[in-house]
């Protein structure tokens, strides 16, 4: 078994760093917008460091859980997520902005959902 209490506080940050993506992501309204403007570069910035965040978190929760938790949702690409902790972290000058827009843009709230989703669970335990 695993630490509960500590399991869903790593969960409740999770949710909290992803509302924090999707807060910061409400002005952009296109990949220009990052790219072509200084506040755009600066959201670009701070979300990619919520980004790096989110994915140590997931990493955090496999590692409590002994990679039994995630798995059990499968809607969620949980590699692809850890996985952009890794490129932003190690490959900064290569992240491509384009797809941080469209994580944002389509991975964000299907996570939140999920995340919120497994809080409910682990907390009913």
């Amino acid at each position: 078994m695993y630490d509960k209490d500590m399991l869903l506080e790593v969960l409740k940050q999770t949710s909290a760093a992803i509302g924090r993506v999707n807060k910061r992501f409400e002005s952009v309204d296109s990949v220009e917008f990052f790219t072509d403007t200084p506040e755009g570069m600066e959201k670009l910035d701070a979300i990619c460091m919520v980004i790096i965040a989110i994915g140590e978190s997931l990493k955090n929760i496999d590692k409590i859980t002994n990679h039994k938790l995630l798995s059990q949702y499968p809607e969620i690409d949980w590699k692809g997520a850890k996985g952009m902790r890794d490129i932003i972290s190690h490959h900064y000058f290569d992240v491509d902005a384009e797809e941080i827009f469209w994580v944002c843009e389509n991975k964000m709230k299907p996570l939140a959902a999920t995340i919120e989703k497994i809080i409910n669970d682990v907390g009913s335990i």
